[in-house]
């Protein structure tokens, strides 16, 4: 999840407050209450038979308005429930502030939770990034909302609590955008002769395009890269061993074919060039097969790996400014060696990941 999911997941448990806004004028605040109630509970239903997960933060927000509502309606006074809304932003922001600053990282969990443990879960430096411009918002509309239950009149305090929150939001998101704009603008001039990415969203979707020296120091910045695993008739795997120039892993045993994609190259044109590059191998002679597609973090860069693998009696021929040496290992000499710290961290995680049940099929069918 990055912060525009995490934006879309919260926006949606504001929605009750709007509908109580609507419906309090139309009929009263006790048919008024009722309907946002039920409204939310709707909204509750609704992500479950879509999601097949129940939102916690939409079951926050329905107790709230339940129990602030009937306060507000047993006391005779509408000052709980206007309340509602920045009770919930404040919880959100202590909740925000604790998984950032605190051992405990709630907010992480229960991204994973949403993403059912697909992604990485981002660093604590990311982490700000994406929370802290979010607490900024909720702590001033939460200020604002209870100012103007307080003080306002109830016209006001409908506007401050419910549309000024989306507003809010939207001049955010303008801000963001216009921002990336003018840094793409700046990258242009300052790294015109530099190579470019695409870069993605967790989805695969390109959002934009960024050059190789700034996704090199940024792993906010997703970007595709293409790995081939080369397998020969007796079913072992080629590896290559990075040269001691590489910024990344150098000296290191790692996947046999991989590289970046270029901004709008496809990942069949990657491996092409790749292959050749780096080991003189024809992809249009290799019968190539996905494998995976998964998302690689490090303190370095993040990358959206597109695997595949392939079997061939062609001879690897490896590229000396590109690697040091390579050779075949079955997969008995992979397992000794795997805590020798012989290994990239990616390839060890590939071995662990899907490899492995690679090489036991190959076994079991010879």
């Amino acid at each position: 999840m990055n912060r525009i999911d995490l934006i879309k997941t919260l926006l949606p448990g504001f929605l009750p407050i709007l509908v109580y806004v609507l419906a309090d004028g139309l009929f009263g605040e006790r048919i008024g209450l009722i309907i946002a109630i039920v409204f939310g509970l709707v909204e509750l239903v609704y992500g479950y038979v879509k999601e097949k997960r129940i939102d916690s933060f939409i079951i926050l927000d329905v107790a709230l308005i339940t129990v602030l509502g009937l306060v507000s309606v047993f006391l005779d006074t509408p000052i709980f429930f206007k309340l509602k809304p920045a009770v919930i932003e404040l919880i959100l922001v202590a909740v925000f502030l604790y998984s950032v600053y605190s051992p405990t990282n709630i907010l992480g969990m229960m991204m994973a939770r949403y993403s059912r443990n697909a992604l990485p879960t981002p660093s604590d430096s990311q982490m700000r990034k994406m929370v802290l411009p979010l607490v900024v918002i909720l702590s001033v509309h939460a200020l604002l909302t209870v100012i103007s239950a307080f003080w306002m009149s109830k016209e006001a305090w409908a506007f401050i609590s419910g549309g000024l929150f989306y507003i809010f939001f939207f001049l955010y998101f303008v801000i963001r955008f216009y921002s990336q704009k003018t840094k793409h603008k700046l990258w242009k001039k300052k790294y015109a002769d530099d190579e470019w990415f695409d870069i993605l969203d967790e989805n695969g979707r390109v959002l934009f395009q960024a050059p190789r020296t700034v996704c090199h120091g940024n792993p906010d910045l997703l970007h595709p890269v293409v790995h081939l695993h080369i397998f020969d008739n007796s079913n072992r795997l080629y590896l290559q061993k990075r040269a001691s120039s590489k910024l990344i892993q150098p000296d290191k045993w790692d996947t046999a074919v991989g590289g970046h994609l270029s901004s709008g190259e496809t990942v069949t044109e990657a491996l092409k060039r790749e292959c050749q590059e780096e080991l003189n191998l024809d992809a249009d002679k290799l019968s190539i097969k996905p494998l995976a597609r998964y998302i690689w973090k490090s303190s370095v860069e993040s990358e959206m790996v597109f695997a595949f693998y392939c079997h061939t009696q062609a001879k690897p021929v490896p590229n000396p400014e590109e690697i040091k040496e390579g050779r075949f290992w079955s997969a008995r000499q992979i397992r000794e060696k795997m805590n020798a710290d012989l290994f990239s961290e990616n390839f060890k995680y590939e071995f662990d990941s899907f490899l492995q049940p690679v090489f036991d099929r190959f076994i079991q069918h010879q």
